[in-house]
């Protein structure tokens, strides 16, 4: 009996291992399954990522041209509003100046209104 009962055991332990080598196998193909999944994803990212890149320069090259286009157009326009303003500055210059003197050469004493309405 007793034999039996160690045959039975030693049946039990070595099915108890061989249980654990096929969780170890299972837990190490989990494993590399993740690891697997990971790397593809990354590279699917990359690839995502240098087909966005080169779409982008893609289209940056075509509208560089309408960027330059663009700042010389800017360029005239300001150019232009500049020379109108320097001209309307040169031909009213002189009327600022003399209407400045004459508001500080001829000066009318008076009340302030304030004051006439107190005193009234």
């Amino acid at each position: 009996m007793a034999g039996q009962q160690s045959q039975s055991i030693q049946t039990l332990l070595e099915a108890e291992k061989e249980a654990a080598k096929v969780v170890q196998q299972a837990r190490q193909y989990r494993v590399q399954k993740l690891k697997d999944a990971r790397s593809e994803a990354a590279r699917e990212i990359e690839e995502y990522k240098k087909s966005k890149e080169a779409e982008f320069k893609a289209f940056e090259a075509s509208h560089a041209g309408n960027t330059q286009n663009a700042q010389a157009e800017v360029d005239r326009e300001t150019e232009a509003k500049q020379k109108e303003i320097r001209a309307q500055y040169e031909s009213n210059k002189d009327k600022v100046v003399k209407k400045l003197l004459d508001r500080v050469v001829l000066v009318k004493p008076e009340l302030h209104r304030n004051l006439e309405k107190v005193a009234a």
